[in-house]
């Protein structure tokens, strides 16, 4: 490769890996935590459920409860199991009923508790689990700018990826077995980033992919709907399978009796391991009401397996059905295959864990650039104003990003002390504790401090959150293990360690 062209390569590299640098580390932070989303709702919740799926609820039961408060004639009904917690979704549209419908509640949402069937609303039901997934991919800045931010963050951070790679390619291998933490400062955070780098490197390059995918596939097939669907994006969500279909209101009510309950039980033995997700309700109680029972194969068993059954209540037919053993398309091959290893959910807690580590790797790796572009440019050479105003930056940038570390460990103990909580409350109390640590660091002025006391003051605050859960709720950790409630435990213990590993960091750094 020519000099010019490796400089610019080089240059561009480091220039796309500053630009992104603190939202690429608020994404990857967040994100490592997002893995254990549904074990810290739980946990939040002092809840332990069994780790599936499926839906464990009697659906004629919960109908039948639903229709005496709202009234569901001619409601298109459905309930759906998004995570593995106690509550799922329902979803009402307004009544069909052209007649009643105006003295009839309008569209619903709401979740039901599967076990003692207390409904609740999307505010009161908002857990830190919730907050710290939606805010890996900036979900709490105004709809849609966060999500697209995310999602062009996501493409320039697999044009740095790219880069380092080009960058890189001749000594990847042999520089991955050099570290040299006694050599000068620029040299041990090179070493540091390019060995992290490429331990990290396929974790890295799916997330870069598969963010930018979610986040702005939007913008991606707007233009086909101008060129493919002339301007009919109701076409094109349907081709792509993320609708329902849709079925006509006779305005009769059925005379038989139904039993949902039977409908899912019937499409589970059409096929082995089957988890049922969803149930989907089409014109309640009328004379074409239909069901539709939606799930997939246990991972376990297959890895992209989407199916779903359609049944006629009047007749008790199956009118549809999508076979997830032999019916697998291309489409639910790019849709789901995607989902399954962004989010990481197919292996259980060690891939989690896996998971979770090569997150926080991809942190340092981001934080390690960040130094190596201001040691770079430490020199005798550069003018002083210049190089205070590089050392202002990055000291901003430590502030900012390390400051996620004890502001997070905090919330922990915040939602199990003040409960019930909200978004309200969850939001302000990390976004202000998170502004008020940053400042505070930012003051300082001293990376030494930065580094070493928000790793000491996370971990000292983490080994009080299985405390707060004993203290709040009498499940402390042995006891969590006695009475099998291995949700809660995980999350106590995952702190534990954690907040030891994190103890033990910060006393092992040295100002240098």
């Amino acid at each position: 490769m020519k000099n010019r062209t490796y400089n610019i390569i080089f240059h561009t590299h480091t220039v796309s890996g500053i630009v992104i640098s603190v939202v690429l580390y608020i994404i990857f932070f967040a994100g490592s935590f997002s893995f254990f989303r549904d074990e810290i709702v739980n946990w939040e919740r002092n809840q332990s459920v069994e780790i599936t799926d499926d839906i464990q609820l009697d659906f004629d039961e919960t109908l039948d409860s639903l229709h005496k408060k709202y009234n569901l004639n001619g409601r298109d009904i459905e309930l759906k199991k998004y995570y593995i917690e106690q509550r799922v979704a329902v979803s009402m549209s307004a009544s069909k009923d052209t007649l009643n419908s105006e003295k009839l509640e309008g569209a619903k949402f709401f979740y039901i508790d599967t076990k003692n069937k207390t409904e609740h609303t999307y505010n009161n039901s908002y857990t830190l689990g919730e907050f710290l997934y939606r805010l890996h991919f900036l979900a709490q800045i105004y709809y849609p700018i966060g999500y697209y931010l995310a999602g062009f963050v996501a493409i320039f951070f697999l044009f740095a990826i790219i880069t380092g790679v080009i960058i890189h390619w001749k000594k990847m291998i042999a520089n991955f077995y050099v570290f040299r933490p006694l050599a000068k400062l620029k040299t041990m955070w090179t070493d540091a980033h390019t060995a992290l780098g490429l331990i990290g490197l396929p974790f890295q390059f799916v997330y870069a992919v598969t963010g930018a995918f979610f986040m702005i596939k939007l913008l991606l097939v707007a233009p086909s709907v101008f060129v493919l669907y002339d301007g009919d994006s109701a076409q094109l969500y349907e081709d792509l399978e993320y609708t329902h279909p849709q079925y006509q209101f006779n305005n009769k009510t059925i005379s038989s009796d139904f039993s949902v309950n039977s409908y899912v039980e019937t499409t589970k033995k059409l096929w082995n391991d089957f988890n049922v997700i969803e149930i989907h309700v089409f014109n309640y109680k009328d004379e074409n009401m239909h069901v539709l029972v939606n799930g997939h194969i246990d991972y376990t068993s297959k890895f992209n397996g989407v199916g779903e059954a359609i049944f006629n209540v009047k007749t008790g037919e199956i009118v549809s059905k999508k076979n997830p053993i032999t019916e697998t398309s291309y489409l639910d091959g790019v849709k789901n295959v995607l989902f399954r290893i962004h989010y990481g959910d197919y292996g259980g807690i060690p891939l989690k864990l896996i998971s979770f580590i090569l997150g926080l790797v991809s942190c340092f790796v981001i934080i390690s650039g960040v130094m190596i572009w201001l040691i770079a440019r430490d020199k005798k050479n550069v003018p002083d104003k210049k190089r205070r105003f590089n050392e202002r930056v990055v000291r901003i940038y430590l502030a900012i990003c390390l400051s996620m570390y004890p502001i997070t460990a905090l919330s922990f103990i915040a939602v199990k002390v003040y409960q019930p909580t909200s978004s309200s409350f969850i939001y302000n109390f990390y976004f202000i504790g998170w502004l008020l640590l940053t400042l505070f660091f930012i003051i300082k002025k001293d990376f030494h401090f930065i580094n070493k006391y928000t790793l000491l003051s996370g971990s000292i605050i983490g080994f009080f959150i299985p405390v707060s859960n004993g203290i709040m709720t009498g499940n402390w950790f042995w006891n969590s293990f006695s009475n099998q409630l291995f949700q809660l435990l995980f999350i106590d213990v995952f702190w534990l360690v954690l907040a030891s590993l994190t103890l033990w960091i910060s006393l092992k750094l040295k100002k240098i």
